[in-house]
């Protein structure tokens, strides 16, 4: 879906009326947060989010994958893989699977890290471990209870914040803002923007941490665009985001198409988007998660460029002395019960 408009303005006569379905919404959300998951029997991180759509939560799951390697961990990604016709348990397998299988999320992960997919989050965990798993990294499923987590990181982009701060289908949120706050181990807020400080500030009365981190894009896939003028597409969580991007690293952005999150391109639509670049000498460029939706049995359309990047933390050391604690703490409160 397409995020309403109404959604990031402070107040609206759609949100009104929508608000005391956001309060049944939230109301229900918030009881099942609160109950009791099932240990996997080996640590679970979980990057999340406050809000649907997208605020950077793969990218961090990347990051992550890369500390955990370097802290001696062997991670497996555990994804529900929105937008896939499985349901699992399945090890994504990029030479056999296509996003409209697996999701356009775990399809493009998989080239970094093993990812498991899964509708049941328990039957993943069995998957997950049978392929020597030491640590499972959820992508998304913060509101989910059915597993027990041991540390769970909520990801904001910090310039659109929480929008206007009500429930679905009245604003942007999963749940009520404090019942998350209150299952919330660590916030990683990403970009300069100040929409998010006020969640900030609560996450600092509870004596929790905050972790700046940026995107910042790939020296390859910049070089191979500047001097040339692009038509730029998206269809995630937040695709202006994308178009800021191209620009702040000196693209040319002729043309922009946005679409929705997870938006599934028929072949009409990149016929169109390929013929509207020719007629203008454009050339084409998305997100490396559009690419994977649009990598199919054929493989990738031709002429259209991948435009990389990746989350950097500006304090590293903070990141890994917080990862560090939750698995020490994780195996210590596993040892103890035996």
């Amino acid at each position: 879906m397409r995020e309403p408009a109404f959604w990031y303005r402070p107040r609206s006569p759609q949100s009104l009326v929508l608000s005391p379905l956001g309060a049944l919404y939230g109301a229900i959300t918030a009881r099942r947060m609160a109950r009791e998951g099932v240990d996997a029997g080996i640590p679970v991180i979980c990057v999340g989010n406050y809000h649907v759509g997208g605020a950077g939560k793969t990218p961090t799951v990347l990051a992550l994958t890369k500390l955990l390697r370097e802290l001696g961990e062997t991670p497996v990604v555990l994804s529900r893989g929105y937008g896939g016709r499985l349901q699992g348990p399945v090890m994504v397998d990029r030479m056999r699977h296509v996003a409209a299988d697996v999701g356009d999320e775990p399809l493009m992960m998989a080239r970094d890290v093993p990812v498991a997919v899964a509708r049941d989050r328990l039957e993943g965990v069995i998957l997950a471990k049978s392929q020597g798993a030491t640590l499972i990294l959820m992508d998304d499923g913060f509101q989910n209870p059915r597993l027990l987590k041991d540390a769970s990181l909520i990801v904001i982009d910090s310039e659109r914040g929480l929008g206007n701060g009500k429930v679905f289908p009245a604003g942007p949120l999963r749940a009520p803002l404090q019942a998350q706050l209150a299952l919330t181990d660590a916030l990683v807020l990403i970009g300069d923007g100040h929409a998010a400080n006020d969640v900030a500030a609560e996450i600092a009365k509870r004596n929790k941490p905050e972790l700046r981190a940026r995107l910042k894009p790939d020296a390859a896939s910049v070089a191979q665009l500047l001097g040339k003028r692009v038509l730029a597409f998206a269809g995630i969580g937040d695709p202006e985001r994308f178009f800021r991007s191209l620009r702040a690293s000196g693209i040319d952005v002729a043309r922009t198409r946005p679409y929705a999150d997870h938006h599934m391109f028929s072949q009409g639509e990149i016929a169109a988007l390929a013929a509207e670049a020719k007629a203008e000498q454009l050339t084409l460029v998305t997100t490396e998660k559009d690419l994977a939706r649009l990598s199919g049995s054929e493989g990738v359309p031709d002429g259209i460029v991948p435009f990389a990047v990746r989350l950097e933390f500006d304090d590293p050391a903070k990141l890994r002395q917080l990862i560090s604690d939750h698995l020490y703490k994780a195996r210590e409160r596993r040892f103890s019960r035996r």
